[in-house]
């Protein structure tokens, strides 16, 4: 059946074909290049096991994109269709030479065309799923709100153009062999096709057309890919199974939870005695490791990050698409110099070069700029527009580290981290972060504790409780249980203490023997090193380390318990501390609450007449995936009715206070703690629970304001899930009006105590600055 016009097809075809996998080969071999210009990180190649067990799983589970379900089930066989046909590609050679080639010994063989047959339709209804979807939620009819703000529509339009015409040129193909006679496969392995042939030609011919129009169109799709290698749209079809494998979680977590310790040249930087040549965090693209570069590389733009983000949802300049997208397309733009083969001029050049366009500026409030040039060589990673930065000051300290990009990420994309390594290179390097945060710094530093408050100040709740509470001098008692890690906004900040009351009166209730540091507790570091201020985090780590050590000498592993309120000293003790020296037993209060409710050593038996709704903590849930306990303690409570907020759990909605946010003001846009409570309101609760101090803080000032202007009813309340949990115990084991069940102050009231107890600049009061003892000299926060 071969006639002139297949050999002019074939011949067409196989000469495209050298010319694609040249292409290919060089824009591979060039993108190794650039990746390999990275850091080194030798933390990601093993164990192989495991990691093979997560790629399997992520990538033919679609474990990721199934948390969007029937986005994920569309994407399943496109994703099936791409590697699974491939073979359907081969095929098309033979068949543009010669209509009636079947591949050997598969060709005819019913259950390869039953596959062929259901997976290409499937390609075909999943892609104009996908494309209905991006029309649906295309920014000209969502504008800001939309996830593909921002992302290149042309090259979505195009792969999405390329997957549509091949899945249809496949069943084409498929349904003229059947009209034309020309395969011997049993008729119920092509119920698709069978069902298109009946209104096809018979016409060999137009087959191998069809089959040299899907050539060409894959074909192009490889030339077109291999000129543009910050297309991540079409990239990550192959980066991300190398994405996934050298994920930071070999067991197949995200890179949630603890922050990784700094590092310089693939080794932890020793911050007694740090090499002269030492990198600290990421001042330019190439400071990044590889495994940094291929996030880069591999981002798919498709928005799900952003459309979780609570910055980018408050009308904040953070999305945390676009700043993977800003630093992909400044590190392939900047390749020529990083490999050598351009050299930079001695001087930056003006960078009006690089203004951006209206739309730019309005999708992510810095510039994306594209093009290989001397401004590129020099640009600022971090820097206003003026200065010609890659990523805006703004966007950086937007970042309130919630996880909720890493959480949603489908090929594993290390958002958090990538922030906070340009956090520390800003921090301890430029001395450039938002000035109301040095004032905690110095605090931190000097007091040990982000308000700068004197030692004693720890011990003061320990005298509003009507029992004795131990305080730790020298190694535990064996009888002693746990050390109650109190925090220091359980031990200063007025609404936390009555959590820690709650909590050490439950504890008390239920025969637990706890012991705390007192005075002797100092600030656990999260807020520094969070704010990208990695050695005063170290600092403090040491010095809680040999205190804890010191604490729990002569006990063995499992026997070094710690139970906590704070979700953000759970993380830096338990997942955090280990970086140090310190492997502890770390429990939420939540966790061993529930424990002993189930153990009956609590048991709520007072009816709580209240409908509540519980905000998870990002720290607690996302960082640490405890969702479960803090609702099986509101479950056990009688009379208690629950609902759940919209966004909640895994997708739950950050309070605006992590990432050291807590300590700075707010100034774009809508306030995060705001938006969070107006949801929660939304449901007419009368208690907002949570399981976090700083949460309780940002929720209870928004729920205040909202009152003042009349928008809540003046009986709604903010409470932990402790608190709640002491409300409904036995009346004689636990009074009404025990310490840490009272509510707060009236609304439009300020308590007698609650002044100087949060933090300066954020609009719930002010930091006791200026403690730090006369002629204390303040340190340049990070400064070396």
């Amino acid at each position: 059946m071969t006639g002139p016009l297949q050999v002019v097809l074939g011949t067409i075809s196989l000469l495209l074909l050298v010319v694609a996998v040249v292409m290919a080969y060089r824009a591979v071999r060039a993108m190794v290049r650039i990746i390999r210009t990275g850091q080194p990180d030798d933390t990601r190649t093993g164990p192989v096991g495991p990691r093979l067990k997560t790629l399997a799983v992520e990538s033919l589970g679609h474990t990721r994109m199934l948390k969007w379900s029937a986005i994920g089930v569309a994407h399943w066989f496109v994703f099936i269709g791409f590697y699974g046909l491939f073979l359907t590609l081969v095929e098309a050679f033979g068949e543009v030479f010669d209509p009636s080639f079947s591949l050997p010994l598969i060709g005819e063989w019913g259950l390869w065309n039953l596959f062929a047959d259901v997976i290409g339709a499937g390609t075909v209804l999943g892609i104009l799923y996908l494309i209905y979807r991006r029309q649906r939620d295309h920014p000209r009819r969502q504008g800001r709100a939309s996830r593909f703000a921002g992302s290149n529509e042309g090259r979505g339009y195009f792969v999405e153009a390329v997957v549509l015409t091949v899945g249809v040129c496949i069943l084409l193909i498929r349904g003229l062999k059947v009209s034309s006679g020309l395969t011997d496969a049993p008729s119920w392995s092509h119920p698709v096709s069978g069902l298109l042939a009946t209104v096809l030609p018979d016409s060999p011919d137009l087959l191998s057309v069809v089959a040299f129009v899907k050539i060409v169109v894959s074909l192009a799709w490889l030339v077109v890919v291999s000129r543009v290698l910050n297309m991540g749209v079409a990239w990550h079809r192959f980066s991300a199974f190398f994405n996934i494998y050298f994920k930071r979680e070999s067991g197949g977590g995200q890179a949630l939870g603890p922050l990784q310790p700094m590092t310089s040249g693939g080794k932890p930087i020793d911050f007694e005695d740090p090499d002269e040549d030492a990198t600290f965090g990421r001042g330019k693209i190439e400071d990044f490791t590889w495994k940094g570069m291929l996030d880069f590389t591999t981002c798919t733009e498709c928005g799900r990050c952003q459309s979780q983000c609570p910055a980018w949802n408050t009308g904040k300049p953070l999305s945390p698409k676009m700043v993977v997208m800003d630093l992909r397309d400044h590190l392939y733009a900047k390749a020529p110099y990083l490999l050598g083969a351009q050299k930079a001029s001695e001087t930056a050049p003006d960078y009006d070069v690089l203004k951006p366009s209206d739309e730019q500026v309005w999708t992510s409030g810095y510039a994306r700029i594209e093009g290989t040039n001397d401004a590129q060589a020099h640009r600022p990673l971090v820097g206003t527009l003026e200065e010609g930065g890659v990523i805006d000051p703004d966007v950086l300290w937007s970042c309130t580290n919630c996880g909720a990009c890493v959480e949603q990420c489908p090929v594993d994309i290390e958002h958090v981290d990538h922030i906070e390594d340009m956090r520390r290179y800003q921090v301890l390097i430029e001395s450039n972060f938002p000035s109301e945060a040095g004032v905690m710094m110095r605090n931190l530093e000097n007091r040990g504790n982000p308000w700068g408050v004197q030692a004693s100040t720890r011990d003061q709740w320990i005298e509003e409780v009507d029992f004795d509470v131990r305080t730790a001098d020298g190694p535990l008692d064996a009888e002693v249980e746990y050390l109650f890690w109190v925090g220091c906004a359980g031990a200063i900040d007025d609404r936390a203490k009555k959590v820690t009351k709650a909590v050490a009166e439950l504890l008390h209730t239920a025969g637990v023997e706890f012991a705390v540091l007192g005075s002797g507790e100092t600030c656990s570091g999260d807020p520094a090193r969070r704010m990208g201020n990695e050695f005063v985090f170290q600092m403090l780590a040491q010095e809680n380390v040999a205190t804890l050590d010191g604490v729990f000498e002569g006990r063995g592993p499992g026997a070094r318990r710690i139970v906590t309120t704070c979700p953000h000293c759970f993380n830096s003790l338990g997942r955090e501390y280990p970086q140090v020296g310190g492997d502890y037993e770390v429990v939420h209060h939540t966790q061993l609450l529930s424990q002993l409710v189930e153990e009956g050593r609590l048991t709520p038996v007072t009816p709580v007449d209240r409908k509540v709704t519980y905000h998870d903590p990002c720290f607690l849930g996302r960082h640490n995936k405890v969702y479960t306990p803090p609702r099986e303690i509101l479950g056990a409570v009688q009379g208690l009715s629950t609902q759940e907020m919209h966004r909640c759990k895994d997708r739950g909605f950050c309070c605006g206070a992590g990432g050291a946010r807590m300590w700075m003001e707010e100034k774009i846009g809508k306030r995060i703690n705001v938006e969070r409570t107006e949801e929660a309101l939304g449901l007419d609760p009368d208690v907002i629970s949570t399981a976090c101090p700083f949460c309780i803080t940002m929720l209870s000032d928004a729920l205040t304001t909202k009152k003042q202007n009349g928008e809540a009813a003046e009986h709604v309340e903010v409470l932990d899930v402790s608190q709640i949990l002491l409300r409904s115990m036995v009346p004689a084991g636990v009074a009404a009006g025990s310490p840490g069940t009272e509510s707060g102050p009236t609304p439009g009231t300020e308590g007698p105590t609650d002044r100087g107890t949060a933090p300066q600049g954020t609009g719930h009061g002010e930091v006791q600055a200026g403690q730090s003892g006369p002629g204390a000299a303040p340190t340049e926060s990070g400064g070396q």
